[in-house]
């Protein structure tokens, strides 16, 4: 199994002069829960190479055991400072794709077109999709072999609006992504706030939040052909 895992390349939070980028456990738990398992993962991103961490999720109080274990990991950090440039990416060689969230996808994957198209070459040659918390933003730009919104009239889930509050960054974000999963005519789903949920539909794969990461995950390790 052959596993690509897009990150995000986008590193300013709005105009707050803070930074964003990727969320580590996001990251960290799927990696693992797919090397463990035996498939070999690559790590790509918009610009390609090292990608902006999020500092808050290396923070104390967002640590895992799988952040951790990351943050050791010698060839984990080499695959990390060396992440392929999308445009460089051939879907023919991996068997599904998986991103991680943070809140860095809202500003560049969302309408970044080599993640657009992969996604949508993906979906045509019947491999899975799975994406994390704000990271099923990466949908909203794609449509479907007929031209439809790829997640119109499918469960899908992500990092709902009552989350977004209690970060109280609603008025930051460029857009609220359950409100834009429902307007491209998703049927959005959720669990209570901060806790792990995961849908699936046919060969999507999406998860509400960080505490998601590794159900998402396995649900996407299910659905490899």
């Amino acid at each position: 199994m052959n596993i690509l895992v897009v990150i995000t390349s986008h590193s300013q939070l709005g105009n707050t002069g803070s930074k964003t980028g990727f969320w580590l456990e996001e990251l960290a738990s799927p990696y693992y829960t797919f090397l463990d398992q035996g498939a070999q993962v690559t790590l790509a991103s918009p610009l390609g190479g090292q990608p902006p961490l999020d500092p808050k999720s290396d923070e104390k109080g967002f640590q895992t055991d799988s952040t951790k274990r990351f943050s050791k990991d010698g060839s984990a950090q080499k695959a990390l400072a060396t992440t392929l440039r999308l445009a460089d990416v051939n879907v023919d060689d991996f068997d599904a794709i998986f991103y991680p969230g943070g809140h860095g996808p809202l500003w560049d994957l969302t309408s970044d077109q080599y993640s657009i198209g992969l996604i949508q070459s993906f979906w045509a040659a019947e491999k899975p999709v799975g994406a994390v918390c704000h990271a099923p933003a990466v949908l909203l730009g794609c449509v479907d072999e007929s031209g439809q919104a790829l997640v119109k009239g499918k469960k899908v889930t992500g990092f709902s609006n009552t989350e977004e509050a209690a970060v109280e960054l609603t008025d930051i974000v460029p857009f609220l992504l359950e409100d834009e999963l429902q307007a491209k005519g998703g049927y959005y789903v959720k669990s209570d706030d901060w806790s792990a949920f995961a849908v699936t539909d046919g060969l999507l794969v999406t998860g509400q939040n960080p505490a998601s990461s590794e159900e998402v995950a396995k649900s996407l390790l299910q659905l490899i052909r």
